[in-house]
């Protein structure tokens, strides 16, 4: 066993294309790419919410006990 060959990759590329059809790869790719765009405006989001949050916070006084 030598691993996965260029070779075996192609063939395995153009079973997938036989058995999908263009469309229908070409449909899939295009909503994983728009999947991966929406994740990463969600986390840049979630980035500025926390960054925006940890800005408005107050920090705790100082309390000074007198004896």
């Amino acid at each position: 066993m030598e691993g996965i060959s260029i070779a075996k990759l192609l063939i395995i590329g153009a079973l997938i294309v036989l058995l999908f059809g263009t469309n229908k790869l070409r449909s899939l790719g295009g909503d994983l790419g728009s999947a991966i765009k929406g994740f990463k405006k969600a986390m840049k989001e979630d980035d500025t919410t926390v960054a925006k949050s940890e800005a408005e916070e107050v920090p705790a006084e100082r309390v000074s006990h007198k004896d």
